[in-house]
């Protein structure tokens, strides 16, 4: 349901981009942890969720590299969009 809506909204936003492009990817789990971790202010000992929290923000940082060597632009774009601070790479 949640997903649906999110989809939908970003449907409308930017009609060409799919639900399987990075962009997209890197937004959903973005979506997510967002959602986890206002969860954590209230839930403050679900370990399981934070062990869920961790996988996730590899994945969007394994994400996020990706883009970064392949479209630089597209990449700071969406660094700017969602508010996602830049990490150093070395």
């Amino acid at each position: 349901m949640m997903k649906n809506s999110f989809i939908s909204v970003i449907g409308e936003e930017e009609k060409e981009e799919k639900s399987g492009s990075v962009e997209f990817q890197i937004k959903n789990l973005t979506q997510k942890i967002r959602r986890l971790t206002s969860h954590f202010a209230v839930h403050k000992k679900d370990y399981l969720s934070q062990r869920g929290l961790r996988k996730i923000l590899g994945k969007r940082q394994r994400l996020l590299s990706y883009l970064l060597k392949n479209n630089k632009v597209s990449y700071k774009e969406l660094i700017s969009k969602l508010n996602i601070r830049e990490v150093k790479m070395r």
